[in-house]
């Protein structure tokens, strides 16, 4: 059973009770209720956890991959994959079938005990390989700044403007309702008007920026090279049998 400490110490069963369970994303599952430990090594093996509404369920979790840190217990399974792990009676044992359910359903290897230990004159050699455990660590990925600042552009805008233009009439003069003429110099002025482009310039409001985060989930693909132990068989008595 692979169980490791982050502060570099092994916690014993009673430490775990009462400590906050999270998930491979770091989600709280519960609290650890109870805690079952390997016949063979002694070691904690399983716990139970209080689950589902007001935490009166108990489902149990391998300690295969697990951690634990100042915040409590980080296990290897998820939490939908925790809560809908077989429905079993905590009592403070696990029956061999009981036992075999949860290593089927967690899809873990079983372990060898009871009438699966090695008998007298067997020897066993224990395989064992490394496994990827992945999670996530939020980190600072960058940052984006809003800054306004001042250009300058030119607008050309078409504007209508009147103005006066002096129009010459000529028509002829009735002499009988003309009166006496007299021949004699004489000045009139007219004054003209004519409009011309104003221009004002006036601040108005006219957009609001707004920025803001959202959160977007990606798959990745993680690439890591695993270890793990193969087991050859080296018969020397056949090699001899074979040079006869």
């Amino acid at each position: 059973m692979s169980f490791i400490d982050t502060e570099g110490e092994g916690m014993g069963p009673q430490e775990l009770v009462g400590s906050d369970v999270y998930d491979t994303t770091g989600e709280r599952v519960g609290r650890v209720a109870t805690v079952y430990v390997s016949e063979e090594s002694q070691q904690p093996e399983w716990v139970t956890v209080h689950t589902g509404l007001f935490g009166h369920k108990e489902s149990f979790v391998p300690l295969m991959g697990a951690t634990s840190g100042n915040d409590g217990l980080h296990v290897n399974w998820g939490k939908d994959k925790i809560k809908d792990a077989p429905r079993i009676e905590a009592d403070g044992r696990l029956s061999p079938k009981e036992s075999m359910g949860l290593y089927e359903y967690y899809g873990m290897p079983t372990q060898r005990t009871g009438e699966n230990a090695p008998r007298q004159g067997e020897q066993v050699m224990t395989r064992s390989e490394e496994q990827l455990n992945v999670g996530t660590q939020r980190v600072e990925s960058g940052r984006v700044r809003l800054r306004k600042h001042v250009v300058t552009e030119e607008q050309q805008v078409t504007v209508p403007v009147s103005h006066e233009e002096i129009r010459i009439e000529r028509e002829p003069v009735d002499a009988s309702h003309a009166g006496k003429a007299k021949i004699s110099e004489e000045e009139q002025e007219v004054v003209l008007h004519a409009e011309k482009p104003v221009v004002a310039k006036e601040a108005v409001p006219v957009e609001q920026v707004r920025m803001r985060t959202e959160e977007v989930t990606e798959q990745q693909q993680i690439r890591e090279k695993v270890r793990k132990e193969r087991i050859d068989v080296d018969n020397d008595a056949k090699r001899r049998d074979t040079k006869r």
